[in-house]
């Protein structure tokens, strides 16, 4: 088999464009489409080759055809060309086989194809040498400025002295006291109410009781709830409505009495006291510990931060179009890593888009900004590859493929020789290592600043270096940490 690869010149590109532009949905505006450079392939078969595919055809044909005299499937070639001749025969040989020609031809030439190709037989349909060409978009170059003066912001690491009291002062509202005062309440304070919520009269479950104590600034009902409240005194009583937080054109009237104003009280922190109520002897050993968790998570965030941050921001530096056919590739492929979670969780697409409030067209949107981001990053990174020199060798695939073998549960040779001889190569494979290594040299060249614009020294990122107790220990406290503010942002939600 004998491939050629010639660029596809302007004019038949124009061609190609308008043709594209002529299909149209009812829409009274179309959207203007981008394209990557586009390749001819002109691919001659040669008849030994193809005559393997005539005689695999024929197998295919006696398994659907009933020949007298033989079973089915079990007829001879000669047979079934003497019953139905070639011209079918040859019509299937070039239908099943064409495309595996395609793929062979585009795997040999390493042509980094990005859309489906647009395929025409230009001889051998009746007889002679089988000859087809495809003209294939392919993945665009660009020239990337400017990403040797990134700056990324993360979250700073280090905690300041007022975040680690909040901290410390979570645990000490676990002992906190209640105490009546003769005030106006403030976000934060607990208020004994009685309320009732109806709608066109009627209650509405949940949202009556009496003696009902609710905090200020919980947002636990609904925000006018929270508004009504702060600056109320006991004895006040209070009728108002509020949109409902669900329904659309729905308005809830409350009438909430307000029976008395708490105010939370925190213990004197002292070593008495941390002795009593937590796993350490003295407040010093408190502080240093909370000093230490709160560290460990905060640098793992700023390192996940460090990261993502930098893809983004190496998007932001792409200005070139990006073609349709990458983003709505990225589009498919994060859906359908989409739906298997999903799946994973025992929901469906619909349903998921239903518990969210999400409407399909602000849902498809969002895909795809983020699938349009994906396809800025790949093209960055390739960029770097080459402006950077970024090699990748046998090592390096090596170990790849190891890692995916023990994904799919196979040996590393059994997957080498899959990928080389009918997928589409170690050239791909090839190519998300380099631009992994691409992001991991740039995530070591960019300058770090925190939310303040300040910088943030790298050395700051490394981890505690801690004990295999000590960590277990830090671990178990940050789990429960995220466990917290993962209910919280729930019952936000709701």
């Amino acid at each position: 088999m004998k491939t050629t690869v010639t660029p596809v010149d302007q004019a038949e590109l124009d061609a190609l464009n308008d043709s594209a532009e002529d299909v149209s949905d009812g829409a009274d505006e179309q959207q203007e489409r981008a394209f990557g450079p586009r390749v001819k392939l002109t691919v001659e078969v040669d008849q030994e080759t193809f005559e393997n595919a005539i005689e695999a055809a024929f197998r295919k044909i006696a398994k659907e055809v009933r020949v007298p005299g033989f079973r089915k499937g079990k007829a001879p070639r000669p047979v079934l060309e003497s019953h139905i001749g070639t011209e079918y025969a040859r019509a299937q040989a070039l239908e099943d086989a064409i495309p595996g020609y395609y793929a062979d031809a585009v795997r040999v030439e390493a042509v980094d194809v990005i859309a489906a190709p647009d395929l025409t037989l230009t001889s051998g349909q009746d007889d002679g040498l089988v000859c087809f060409e495809a003209i294939v978009e392919t993945r665009p170059t660009i020239a990337l400025h400017g990403y040797a003066d990134l700056e990324v912001e993360i979250p700073r690491p280090t905690p300041s002295d007022e975040e680690v009291q909040e901290q410390i002062d979570v645990q000490l509202r676990q002992s906190a006291e209640l105490v009546d005062v003769e005030r106006p309440a403030i976000s934060g304070d607990q208020v004994s109410i009685d309320i009732a919520g109806t709608v066109d009269g009627e209650a509405l479950p949940g949202l009556t009781a009496d003696d009902y104590l609710y905090s200020i600034g919980s947002g636990g009902i609904v925000e006018e709830v929270d508004n009504q409240l702060e600056g109320a005194s006991p004895g006040d009583e209070l009728n108002f409505s509020a949109e409902h937080p669900v329904q659309d054109d729905v308005s809830i009237d409350f009438e909430i009495k307000v029976n008395a104003v708490k105010e939370e009280v925190l213990p004197e922190l002292n070593d008495q006291w941390v002795d009593e109520n937590t796993e350490h002897e003295s407040v010093e050993e408190l502080r240093t510990e909370t000093i230490q968790r709160m560290k460990m998570m905060r640098t793992f965030q700023a390192n996940a931060a460090m990261r993502e941050n930098t893809a983004t921001a190496l998007a932001a530096l792409v200005e070139e179009p990006v073609p349709d056919s990458m983003i709505n590739g990225e589009m498919s492929e994060q859906l359908q890593q989409l739906a298997m979670r999903l799946q994973g969780q025992g929901m469906n697409l619909e349903t998921w888009m239903q518990m969210t409030g999400q409407d399909p067209e602000s849902f498809t949107e969002e895909l795809r900004e983020a699938a349009e981001r994906s396809a800025k990053v790949d093209l960055a990174l390739r960029s770097i590859v080459e402006k950077e020199t970024i090699s990748v060798d046998d090592s390096d695939v090596d170990e790849e493929l190891e890692r995916m073998a023990e994904q799919f549960q196979t040996s590393t040779q059994d997957l080498r020789d899959q990928i080389e001889d009918q997928g589409d190569g170690l050239g791909p494979i090839q190519a998300e290592i380099s631009k992994r290594k691409a992001l991991e040299w740039l995530v070591s060249e960019v300058k770090l600043i925190d939310e303040n614009g300040d910088p943030v020294e790298r050395e700051d990122l490394e981890l505690p270096d801690l004990t295999d107790s000590d960590s277990d220990e830090v671990v178990d406290s940050a789990t429960v940490d995220d466990e917290e503010e993962d209910d919280t942002e729930k019952d936000e939600e709701q």
